[in-house]
């Protein structure tokens, strides 16, 4: 299976609760990143294995809404969270570290099925697709800093 796989880690100046909370929080989601345009929650209860969402968001010009469910999570520490279905399946696992703020690490990949035209396009667009995939993730570790800091401030 092709597979591209990208890893964001960055410290924050803030403590793991405050990025836990930005992160777990789908209802201000949209409100805290500027990637995410909207997010559908489709279960109750609180951020836990299980929980879905639709979230939507605007990449290369283009608006796309993936259902996302959280497969595992360990509050404060790590939360994995799987979407999509074929052509492409994504995994996402936030990893948080206690020290001098909080280290949060971010690996996201990419898998699509052997053979076909998504193995072809990853193969080809691959390197574009992932320097694409980078900056929106900084940019999205831009504003969970930010938010994060902010719940200081509350």
């Amino acid at each position: 299976m092709p597979e591209q796989t990208l890893v964001v880690t960055r410290r924050m100046h803030a403590p793991v609760e405050q990025v836990w909370e930005v992160l777990t929080d789908l209802s201000t989601l949209s409100r805290r990143l500027r990637g995410v345009k909207s997010v559908q929650i489709m279960t109750s209860g609180p951020y836990a294995v299980g929980t879905r969402w639709r979230e939507t968001r605007t990449f290369f010009g283009r608006s796309a809404t993936e259902e996302m469910w959280v497969r595992s999570n360990d509050p404060l520490r790590r939360t994995v969270i799987e979407s999509g279905q074929q052509p492409v399946h994504y995994r996402t696992v936030w990893q948080l570290t206690e020290g001098e703020g909080t280290q949060l690490t971010m690996t996201f990949t990419g898998t699509s099925p052997d053979g076909g035209l998504a193995a072809l396009l990853t193969r080809v667009l691959g390197p574009v697709g992932l320097r694409a995939t980078r900056k929106a993730l900084e940019r999205d570790f831009d504003d969970i800093e930010a938010a994060a800091a902010a719940l200081s401030s509350v």
